[in-house]
């Protein structure tokens, strides 16, 4: 990585360069949307997330359960921007939608076209679905890496650029039928990596923004089609990533700015208990009211409750504050103890009954191979993921894939996979960009898998109430390249009230 000495000694060397970052193209109706994205925001109910070349009066999105009449309409005036921006996010929330069904939605535009998405299955709906794991993505072509190596309804294959057609962005393309959302806990679009391309020194501000329409516009196939939840990683704070530049950033680049305004407005809060519990019910509201979209929150999909959580901030010695050990400077984005009074009363409140699987997700692993464990975020996390019972835990940040037998406080479970106490953990973190893979490095003892040749990401599979499956797909030729079976007995409603 270039030293913050070198980006500045470069400078009037290159003066007389052609800067490198390239901006899309502005269409001529800067109405035209872009960069589109789902989430599940409740039992019944879809947002829908665009960006724009202008600021639109009303943000609206026509819908229905048929392409030939759009019945439905919402708006909203959620249409928001920062000082370095060329785009505007907006956003609206379709409700009343009939579980497990097939919508078509049109934005209201000058130039748009109608897209489909599936909408959520009810909390307790057995029925079998998997979910894909995409962690520390990245963008690709000329500012991003690209990869060499060769490459019961039936959907429509989304078209995606044929740059992309050896990354992970095309295997899920491919695989659009396999699966029916996604979860991506932090790292996006790795605009702050804009000095490892030289050319970009003149100009970072920009290149850091070129660099993120090019990414969303990449995505948008896929999170346009399926819901993509989304958490934030360290490479979502600021606009520089090397400590002690933050002075490089302009303000409007910094503290999680533009990922705030991507997904601060379709991230959901946390849903009203499905139980009939009187406490579950009341615990969920409390989850609700602590919950801070887009850094930590939670929802429910069929047979699994899901919860999203920040491990850059908003807990001691979190590493992406001002004195954290990155020095990114960001947060805080709550109350001292909201991210953790949060987590238990969401992780309390989840009757097994109804969803028996547990999942939370966050960037920075505890339990990884090689270096750059976060102890903080065990110190902080790890007690209630064990207390509470979490079935699986899934991270990223170190750019492979990795599978731990389940484990707490650094002793495998003797269970193993067949009823443990201790949670299961992955690492999910190969799917690719521009700092390329991780090696695997030392393995503890702990370790199910490892493998850092080639760019890679997971699948999860709710089989049914007792068995869960998680496999690890090589993006650029879709081979399963380790695969496991977790079975958990849930013979409790509760583990903890």
């Amino acid at each position: 990585m270039i030293s913050s000495f070198a980006l500045v000694t470069a400078l009037p060397a290159l003066a007389a360069s052609v800067l490198a970052y390239q901006y899309p193209t502005i269409p001529k109706d800067l109405t035209t949307p872009y960069q589109q994205r789902l989430a599940v925001v409740g039992p019944t109910a879809v947002s829908v997330g665009w960006n724009t070349y202008t600021q639109l009066n009303q943000s609206c999105v026509e819908y229905g359960t048929s392409a030939d009449s759009l019945d439905s309409q919402v708006c909203s005036t959620i249409s928001t921007t920062y000082a370095t921006s060329r785009t505007y996010s907006n956003a609206v929330t379709l409700t009343g939608l009939t579980p497990a069904t097939t919508y078509y939605y049109k934005i209201v535009s000058g130039n748009s076209t109608i897209d489909h998405f599936f909408s959520p299955r009810t909390p307790g709906d057995k029925t079998s679905f998997s979910l894909d794991v995409v962690i520390d993505l990245g963008v690709y072509g000329p500012d991003g890496f690209t990869v060499s190596d060769n490459a019961s309804k039936k959907d429509k294959i989304p078209s995606v650029n044929p740059v992309l057609n050896h990354t992970t962005i095309y295997r899920l393309a491919q695989t659009v039928d396999d699966y029916e959302l996604i979860i991506h806990p932090g790292d996006f679009a790795y605009a702050d990596d804009w000095e490892l391309k030289i050319q970009n020194l003149l100009d970072g501000k920009n290149a850091y923004q070129a660099i993120l329409e090019q990414f969303y516009d990449q995505l948008a196939p896929i999170s346009g089609l399926k819901p993509y939840m989304a958490s934030p990683g360290n490479h979502e704070a600021a606009c520089e990533e090397i400590p002690y530049t933050a002075g490089l950033c302009p303000e409007g680049q910094k503290n999680f700015t533009d990922f705030l305004h991507r997904f601060g407005n379709t991230m959901p809060t946390s849903f009203a208990s499905s139980s009939s519990n009187k406490t579950a019910q009341t615990l969920a509201q409390q989850a609700k009211s602590l919950a801070q979209p887009p850094f930590w929150y939670s929802f429910e999909y069929g047979m699994v409750h899901i919860t999203m959580i920040n491990t850059e901030t908003d807990f001691p010695n979190a590493p992406d504050t001002q004195s954290g050990s990155s020095h990114l400077g960001g947060g805080p984005f709550g109350q001292p103890n909201q991210q953790l009074d949060f987590l238990e009363a969401d992780l309390a409140s989840v009757d097994r009954s109804v969803t028996p699987w547990v999942i939370v997700a966050g960037h920075r692993p505890w339990y990884t191979t090689g270096t750059g464990a976060c102890t903080s975020c065990q110190t902080a996390f790890e007690g209630l993921f064990n207390k509470y019972g979490v079935d699986l835990g899934v991270f990223g940040h170190q750019h492979n894939s990795q599978r731990f037998q389940p484990v707490y406080n650094n002793t495998a479970d003797p269970k193993g996979l067949n009823d443990p106490t201790a949670p299961m953990y992955i690492v999910a973190g190969g799917a690719g960009n521009i700092e390329g893979p991780t090696s695997v490095g030392s393995e503890p003892s702990y370790t199910a898998f490892a493998y850092a040749e080639d760019f890679s990401y997971a699948t999860i599979k709710f089989i049914d109430l007792q068995h869960l499956q998680i496999d690890f797909i090589r993006s650029s030729t879709g081979e399963v390249l380790d695969s496991s079976k977790l079975y958990k007995s849930h013979s409790e409603s509760f583990v903890v009230q």
